[in-house]
């Protein structure tokens, strides 16, 4: 029983990086209405943010997140504006052949720039643990789920208890109908990709310091975030919280109880879509 509750505790925690990253890019079907295959390599750049933070100028990656959300938001931002926001229109493939392409060119960037090899960062509490009873934790997978629930908190509250969030709800229901009421639906757009952008860097400067940085590092976290929207249903911000946790413990449990489960546990996010799309398709056959 406590090799059982400890496995779970385990995938409790990560589901909290997985739930940020995920919030992300529903973030972005959902008000935007883009898919953007790009949205690991925005987590992959905060986390080399991080990095260098910590590196070169000897800041512990956490007291980096604000200025690494804000700049990540800013190109974000200045991504939409130069290329997102004029396919909109444009028919799906045109949009999925954007934004995978914008992906590629940012990897190949950071391969070009920095080299293909993992930086990782040290910090204080890297050995550091919490004892609960008969279980543990690390220290830095404890913090990193602490930031991730205060983060998603004030994402929730902002989309639920804001104007703001009105708006983006209000553009994401009927983009036409929030125009006629007066809001700028640009500007929503803007805002929300930029936001989308922030939760992949604050994603990666939390995987800097409980893995490492590596211009690959967003690839398996975007795949898993597609698996997550997917299973909560594209655009649905509230049900990225469950599927999260879903994928997080399920990944733990396999990791635990399954033969060299530590390789397997890699492919649950894709059992997870594949059980999803069969599972849906079976309820409309009916």
């Amino acid at each position: 029983m406590e090799l059982f509750l400890q496995t779970l505790l385990n995938g409790l925690l990560q589901s909290g990086i997985y739930a940020l990253v995920a919030s992300g890019l529903a973030l972005a079907v959902g008000v935007v209405g883009i898919v953007n295959f790009a949205h690991g390599e925005f987590l992959m750049i905060g986390a080399f943010l991080a990095w260098a933070a910590s590196a070169v100028l000897g800041v512990d990656p956490l007291l980096s997140l604000p200025l690494v959300a804000l700049s990540v938001f800013a190109i974000g931002a200045l991504t939409y504006r130069v290329s997102i926001r004029h396919v909109l229109l444009a028919p799906e493939l045109n949009q999925m052949l954007l934004t995978f392409g914008l992906g590629i060119l940012l990897q190949n960037l950071a391969l070009m720039l920095l080299g293909g090899n993992t930086r990782t960062v040290s910090t204080p509490y890297q050995a550091a643990s919490l004892n609960f009873g008969e279980l543990s934790v690390g220290g830095p997978k404890a913090i990193a789920f602490g930031f991730a629930v205060v983060i998603l908190a004030a994402l929730y509250f902002v989309l639920y208890r804001t104007t703001l969030g009105r708006q983006m709800r209000a553009v994401a229901q009927n983009r036409r109908g929030a125009q006629l009421i007066g809001v700028d639906v640009d500007k929503v757009y803007l805002l929300a990709f930029g936001v989308s952008c922030g939760l992949a860097a604050i994603a990666g400067v939390l995987v800097s310091v409980l893995l490492f940085a590596s211009p690959t590092v967003g690839l398996v976290f975007a795949l898993k975030a597609f698996a997550i929207i997917v299973m909560a249903g594209l655009g649905n911000l509230t049900g990225v919280l469950w599927a999260s946790v879903i994928l997080g413990v399920s990944e733990a449990l396999v990791q635990t109880y399954v033969p060299g489960g530590g390789g397997w546990s890699d492919a649950v996010f894709f059992l997870m879509i594949f059980g999803t799309l069969v599972w849906r398709s079976y309820r409309e056959a009916r």
